[in-house]
């Protein structure tokens, strides 16, 4: 008898489902087991979890009805550049599904396990959902936060996660920067409205989701700094919570890439199914799973906002100079978020 399609692992009560730093060893590896030996494992970045959970589902199945024989897929999630460093350190991973380009090219330049081209492999820059920077506030809005220059206000308790390791924490922080490093035409501008923000952040978490379940559940702060497809999540399970999701007038997409682990995928028996697994999320199929998780998929942005009129984007290329620059600017030992961080504190 043919072994049956993996099925999704159980879903935990509702306000278990954020789980922080202290929860996220316990689910490093959580997929759907279908009591085979052969193993895909997925590294992947803290919000994913629930999408990651269909898709590998999905796949399986696809998998299995090609006439492939079953397959278990695993997923492991945490802070991005955590994950990274954790490939590095000997992590098997067939596949890297991280939230920045940046993390990637750190494995690919420090060892032999991918090459270093590897984001012209696939469409879309090998990014087949993007998201964007966006604010979730709580039940109708009593800081009346409506953009970027509120944040800084006196008395405003902001909710981002922590930069050095959390690769949607450099999303905001360069969201946050340029949006007013635009509008002024100032860095000294930017670096004083950010050196404000950070005054008023009380903790940050090492990863996003960490950050959400501080915002959520812990009901720290006033505002949370997130991605929209993490908002819609948040949205979602906590609706009785009375959250309310803002657009600022200028923001970033964030476009979290994919890769096949060649070196690893090949020592485990696993690069047709590495291979079919990345080339799987641009399908129709994974694409519309991608869009119920509040992803966008792997279309351009669309120019009209249904929030608040028309966003205008920040680009990690055209405004950025790329990710080698933007984390020697930003995020290296002794850049800006290190002199910003240190003068506030």
């Amino acid at each position: 008898m043919g072994m049956q399609p993996c099925k999704p692992v159980p879903r935990e009560p509702t306000r278990r489902r954020f789980v922080g730093a202290a929860g996220a060893a316990a689910l490093a590896f959580a997929g759907c087991s279908s009591g085979v030996d052969r193993v895909l494992r997925n590294i992947s970045y803290d919000p994913t979890r629930a999408l990651f959970q269909e898709v590998n589902t999905q796949f399986a199945a696809r998998w299995l009805a090609a006439g492939n024989p079953p397959l278990r897929l695993e997923q492991s999630h945490g802070g991005s550049g955590k994950q990274a460093r954790a490939v590095l350190d000997g992590l098997d991973a067939d596949v890297v599904t991280l939230a920045l380009a940046y993390d990637i090219d750190a494995i690919a330049q420090r060892s032999t396990l991918l090459p270093k081209d590897w984001q012209k492999r696939l469409p879309n820059n090998s990014c087949p959902y993007t998201s964007r920077v966006v604010f979730l506030v709580r039940r109708g809005n009593p800081k009346a936060i409506r953009d970027w220059e509120d944040l800084a206000r006196p008395g405003v308790a902001v909710i981002t996660p922590n930069p050095k390791t959390s690769g949607g924490a450099r999303w905001n922080h360069l969201a946050a920067w340029g949006a007013v490093w635009r509008a002024t035409g100032s860095e000294s501008e930017a670096r004083r409205y950010l050196q404000l923000v950070y005054q008023n952040v009380p903790v940050l978490d090492s990863g996003a989701r960490g950050a959400t379940t501080t915002f959520v559940q812990r009901r720290m702060g006033d505002v949370l700094i997130t991605w929209e497809s993490e908002a819609h999540l948040a949205l979602k399970e906590f609706a009785a919570d009375g959250l309310e999701a803002v657009m600022p007038l200028r923001t970033i997409l964030a476009e979290p890439p994919v890769a096949l682990v060649d070196a690893v995928a090949a020592r485990r028996g696993n690069s047709a199914a590495a291979q079919a697994y990345v080339e799987f999320l641009y399908t129709p199929e994974a694409q519309q799973v991608i869009a119920s998780h509040g992803f966008r998929t792997a279309l351009p942005p669309d120019p009209a906002d249904s929030h608040t009129g028309t966003p205008s984007w920040l680009r990690i290329d055209d405004d950025f100079g790329g990710w080698a620059a933007a984390h020697a600017k930003h995020f290296a030992e002794g850049a800006i978020f290190d002199q910003i961080y240190a003068f506030g504190s």
